[in-house]
């Protein structure tokens, strides 16, 4: 589109800066429940990869293995935490 094509549309409406604010937080909250599931779907990833090769065999180096193992433990703890937190978070806001 060229600059001749643009132009400047005004509005009457005049938002309030406590709508503004509110709209503002709305958008933040669900910025951030998005990045939340990003994590969660990240650390899924990291708990079948550290498992796979976990239960890789001989494959895979023992000390790889045994830290695979161990980050899958991990990893499975955390998600369960982290689901914990927003279950607990969205059972609140009920």
């Amino acid at each position: 589109m060229t600059p001749s094509h643009l132009s400047v549309v005004t509005s009457d409406y005049q938002e309030s800066h406590s709508t503004r604010a509110k709209r503002l937080l709305a958008e933040a909250k669900a910025a951030a429940l998005e990045h939340t599931a990003a994590l969660e779907h990240a650390l899924e990833a990291v708990a079948t990869l550290s498992n796979e090769i976990s239960e890789g065999g001989d494959a895979y180096p023992v000390g790889v293995r045994e830290l695979s193992r161990q980050l899958t433990d991990d990893t499975v703890s955390r998600l369960q935490t982290l689901n914990a937190i927003l279950n607990r978070n969205t059972a609140a806001k009920g």
